[in-house]
């Protein structure tokens, strides 16, 4: 039978995988699917672009699935306002220039990645807290 214990170490696999898909989709390097995109328009579409791109569209439908199962409407807005709220305290304390956009495009990506970890992982740590389990869990996942 699995282990399916949950612990930091297992948030933090998740928050590795979601870094690596959003900063494979984009980032402000020219090293990402987005730019790869641009240049295969101009010089043109090869199949290794589009099972790359079938890749990434199958992670981030695992991920945002998830999250939005996890967490929902509210959740996501609460989430998304939390880690907005903290960018700004962020930039507004100093630490960040708010002219520097590629540093903020970092930080922004870093905390949509975290969204999206949390998301992943918010059943795990609402059953730990709570105690209570998700509709959608079955008798079976849970021994």
């Amino acid at each position: 039978m699995a282990n399916n214990a949950f612990n930091l170490g297992s948030f933090f696999v998740r928050l590795f995988f979601a870094l690596i898909l959003v900063f494979i989709t984009y980032n402000p390097s020219d090293y990402s699917f987005y730019q790869w995109m641009l240049t295969g328009l101009k010089t043109g579409f090869e199949p290794l672009m589009a099972f790359s791109g079938i890749i990434l569209l199958i992670g981030w439908v695992i991920y945002i699935r998830a999250t939005i199962s996890s967490l929902g409407l509210i959740g996501l807005i609460l989430a998304f306002a939390f880690f907005g709220t903290l960018l700004w305290m962020v930039i507004d304390w100093g630490f960040v220039p708010a002219d520097s956009i590629d540093a903020i495009t970092y930080i922004v990506l870093s905390l949509l990645s975290m969204v999206l970890a949390i998301g992943m992982s918010w059943s795990h740590i609402r059953r730990r807290i709570s105690g209570q389990v998700d509709v959608n869990e079955t008798d079976d996942e849970l021994s």
